[in-house]
């Protein structure tokens, strides 16, 4: 289904992604372990750095970079996790599960609860009213309905500053801590569950054991000192963490140009290759905490391609849908402009409207980088 120059246009494309994925190279499946290995590694050393660093100082000029960085480990490990989440690490189920239990840790995520979530729900029904529940717009109607205070949350997670509250409390909380887990999911997830308590409680005690015989407290200012390290490293890059994969989110699925569907129009290919974007981040840097997380299409078509290899993945996809895949550089204002734009979902015109009932205008991203 193509025209003379081998591309397909947005007319043509079809209900599945089994063409899409055809056109993927066999070579961006490849995930050797010892690969793998080196980053799960180095992004735990560069953690642990962070944590013997914040435990070093409690000087605020120190400690407010460090925060930033830690922030960033904590995110590093996280989107290591959701790759072994995903099977796409490692080629042995067994290790993707315990790595990704491990970097989950810092994120404080329950890894099989996370899976249940985020594989089942999330890319089973991406973008599709009322299942996908990843920045789920509500309809100018649904939202008429809300009470006053529903309302006021509605606009502080949909603001630009929103993106971390709505991922600790929409997602985070509950969709991972407070929800009740199906009977066939349970034992896994209460097995994790147990794996998240155990690690947090190990690190509460060793804080309170570096309080203890380092810094030469007795009593009650031992307690208090071990509770500002409970917050110094683990509750502050945790809170920058969830800002940083909310508005991480936010990008992947919210955009003037992105489409969410109702169940009847709702199909696999409009959903993976329409239901999101490629961004390319610049500074490149980024990418060593963020591993490409950014290049989202290639990861909806198929999640089995590990991190390292989205980039080629996202080139063959590019060029033989230019004109459906969008591929743009990521940029501040365009983030504050779909913040402004986008807060309601119209899903019988599929399109975005503002809290005043204007529909938001896109213009066309679909030339590469």
């Amino acid at each position: 289904m193509s025209n003379e120059s081998g591309t397909v246009t947005a007319e043509e494309y079809p209900k599945h992604l089994r063409e899409v994925i055809a056109i993927i190279p066999e070579s961006c499946y490849k995930n050797s372990a010892w690969k793998g290995l080196f980053y799960v590694f180095r992004d735990l050393a560069i953690y642990f750095a962070m944590v013997a660093a914040l435990l070093s100082t409690d000087n605020i000029l120190f400690l407010i970079p460090l925060w930033g960085l830690a922030g960033l480990a904590v995110s590093a490990l996280f989107v290591l996790g959701h790759d072994a989440g995903h099977k796409a690490l490692f080629k042995k189920r067994w290790l993707c599960d315990w790595v990704g239990r491990i970097t989950m840790l810092p994120s404080l995520h329950i890894y099989s609860a996370w899976i249940l979530g985020h594989n089942r729900v999330h890319h089973g029904f991406t973008v599709q009213q009322e299942r996908d529940f990843v920045w789920h717009p509500f309809s100018p109607e649904e939202y008429a309905n809300l009470s006053r205070l529903q309302k006021l949350a509605h606009r502080l997670e949909w603001s630009w500053l929103g993106a971390g509250i709505y991922y600790m409390v929409r997602v985070w909380w509950k969709r991972m801590i407070a929800f009740s887990a199906p009977k066939k999911w349970l034992r896994d997830i209460n097995h994790d569950r147990r794996f998240l308590i155990g690690g947090v409680a190990l690190g509460m005690l060793s804080y309170y054991l570096f309080a203890l015989f380092f810094k030469d407290m007795s009593g009650w200012m031992t307690l208090a000192y071990a509770s500002w390290l409970v917050v110094k490293v683990m509750l502050i890059p945790w809170l920058l963490f969830n800002y940083a994969i909310g508005a991480i989110v936010y990008l992947h699925h919210i955009n003037p140009e992105l489409k969410w569907h109702a169940q009847e129009s709702w199909t696999r290919f409009k959903a993976q290759m329409e239901g999101t974007m490629i961004f390319r981040v610049s500074p490149r840097f980024l990418n060593f905490f963020l591993h490409h997380i950014m290049i989202h299409v290639p990861h909806h078509v198929d999640a089995r391609i590990p991190f390292y290899n989205l980039e080629k993945a996202a080139d063959h996809i590019h060029d033989h849908y230019p004109g459906i895949v969008r591929d743009v550089p990521i940029r501040l204002r365009d983030y504050l402009r779909t913040t402004r734009l986008c807060k309601l979902y119209d899903f019988e015109k599929e399109r975005w409207v503002d809290y005043s009932g204007r529909y938001a205008s896109s213009s066309s991203s679909a030339a590469h980088g």
